[in-house]
């Protein structure tokens, strides 16, 4: 399956050209448009990458506003200098740092342009401002890096993860595709999030048996827990794990 072009009837991809191993394969830069219409939004221009933002800008036509799934610069670093390519076009996101112009994004907003609808959801965890993005009309849902296209994310804040992903397996039934921040589009969104919540329990139960055989820093847990993963990884994974720990805590466990 080939990333760059893969969508729906009203969302394409672009790959930004910025693969590692927290990336994947690069960044998924969406262009929203309703079928026949002249205007389109745009969801994470990506890196501060000029050929790609120039790319995004052709391929896109006449942008009316740039939406932001996150904060992170592989996400929204190049949305600043995509908006000047654009015209001066508003940036909205929940954080204000990242956003340009008055209008943000919150839970419950619904941007309409052109008949294309795009519904907002505050799903985070993977950072506090994560947000993913709904289009009734294709039954597709942007996840940015709540769900992954391969993989799992990193998580910053474990109950608050758990809970976006029950709130997107409650909707999982009804949505066609999830089109993910990072690698393909995944067309069973139903074993998709099934497969992320039984992966995060399984995660917490070894982290949990690390905590009972003794361990007690994250490094010590990441070095039980990870010992099968690549060790360039786990500075990552220990962030995952301090996440998990810090839920444990919360609920009495260590």
């Amino acid at each position: 399956m080939k990333i760059d072009g893969m969508g729906t009837d009203r969302a394409s991809c672009l790959l930004a050209p910025n693969p590692t191993p927290m990336t994947l394969d690069g960044t998924n830069t969406w262009i929203l448009r309703e079928p026949g219409a002249e205007r389109s939004v745009v969801v994470d221009p990506g890196p501060d990458h000029e050929e790609h933002l120039n790319r995004v800008a052709s391929t896109a036509g006449q942008v009316a506003l740039v939406l932001l799934t996150h904060g992170h610069p592989d996400h929204a670093e190049g949305a600043r200098r995509f908006a000047e390519l654009a015209g001066s076009v508003p940036v909205r996101a929940l954080d204000p740092v990242h956003r340009l112009g008055e209008e943000g994004l919150a839970e419950g907003d619904v941007v309409e342009l052109d008949g294309l609808e795009v519904r907002v959801m505050e799903t985070p965890g993977h950072t506090p401002d994560s947000l993913s993005f709904w289009l009734p009309a294709d039954e597709a849902v942007l996840t940015g890096d709540t769900v992954l296209g391969r993989g799992t994310t990193i998580v910053q804040r474990l109950g608050d993860y758990l809970t976006s992903l029950d709130r997107l397996r409650a909707m999982a039934e009804g949505t066609r595709v999830i089109l993910p921040g990072h690698g393909y589009k995944l067309d069973d969104p139903v074993g998709a999030l099934d497969f992320y919540i039984d992966h995060r329990r399984e995660r917490l139960q070894q982290v949990e048996d690390a905590l009972a055989a003794g361990d007690r820093t994250a490094r010590e847990v990441v070095e039980r827990v990870y010992a099968d993963v690549d060790r360039a990884l786990w500075p990552v994974a220990e962030a995952s794990v301090r996440a998990q720990l810090d839920y444990l805590a919360e609920r009495g466990v260590s």
